[in-house]
Order: structure tokens, then C-alpha cells, then sequence
């Protein structure tokens, strides 16, 4: 009976730790939501209704002071401002800015690839796994046929 109970123990112990480690390490915490796009700061990030600050994940457009800065931003100011998205993560939830690292949708429309396969963004598809293949292959669709301000 003594052995049975150790045993037992043992198992519970090490159910537990399973599951600490599952939850901890290997679930996805984040969930796919709808929002509303309240603001656009620059080609690669936006405001969400909540004044949730997303960062699209998979690409990278200029910055402020860059030659792409405005053409990027515009762009992705009349695709998506306004209007309510889908936004799905990846590998990580947020970057070390404390930025939602999400994949933008509307209509069933990754912006992701759109801004890149439009020449608005390149790719940096280090923590951008699910849609990489994609990404990818707009990047090199907008280069060989020079497209947007990266390319042209």
C-alpha cells in the first residue's frame, strides 16, 4: 500500500509539472480577434480599438525621416483605417516594445503580404512563421517586377 501511494504521488507530481510546463511554454495564449483599426502610425503599425498597439508581424517598412515612410503609411491607412480586422499571432505575443505581434486581415485579405507583394515593406520573417512562405514570395514578386517604393 506504501508503494502504491508513492507511486501515486510520483504520477501527480509529475502530471502537474507536464502540465505547468505545457501551459507555460507551449500553449498559444493569445486568440484570433476582431477590432476596429483606430489609427495607423507608420507601415508596420497601428492602433486597435482598446488603444491595443499591434505590430505586423512578418514585415518591416521605413520609419519616419525614410523614403517609404509616407507612401507605406497611406497605403495602409486606406486599406485598412476604420475598418474592423481579424488579427491572428504567431510565435511570440508581443515584442520588446510591448507591441501585439499579430497578422492583419480584412475580408480574408493578409495586409501582411499585401503591403510586401505592394512594395511598401520588405520581409523579416525571423518570429513570422505561419505566413512566411507567403511573405517571401511577395517580396520576390515585388522586386522582379519593381513594384512600390522599396522596388521601383
Amino acid at each position: 500500500m506504501k508503494k502504491f501511494k508513492s507511486l501515486l504521488i510520483l504520477f501527480l507530481v509529475c502530471l502537474g509539472v507536464s502540465l505547468f510546463l505545457y501551459f507555460k511554454f507551449l500553449s498559444n495564449k493569445c486568440e484570433t480577434k476582431t477590432k476596429i483599426v483606430t489609427k495607423v502610425i507608420d507601415g508596420d503599425t497601428i492602433i486597435v480599438e482598446g488603444s491595443k498597439k499591434i505590430r505586423l508581424l512578418g514585415i518591416d517598412a521605413d520609419e519616419k525621416g525614410y523614403p517609404c515612410y509616407y507612401s507605406a503609411k497611406e497605403a495602409l491607412e486606406e486599406k485598412i483605417l476604420n475598418k474592423r480586422v481579424r488579427l491572428e499571432c504567431d510565435l511570440k505575443d508581443k515584442d520588446i516594445y510591448g507591441r501585439y505581434l499579430r497578422y492583419v486581415f480584412v475580408d480574408n485579405e493578409n495586409i501582411n503580404v499585401w503591403m510586401v507583394r505592394n512594395g511598401f515593406a520588405i520581409a523579416r520573417t525571423e518570429d513570422a512563421k505561419k505566413y512566411e512562405k507567403e511573405i517571401i514570395e511577395a517580396e520576390k514578386y515585388a522586386k522582379e517586377n519593381n513594384i512600390g517604393c522599396k522596388w521601383k
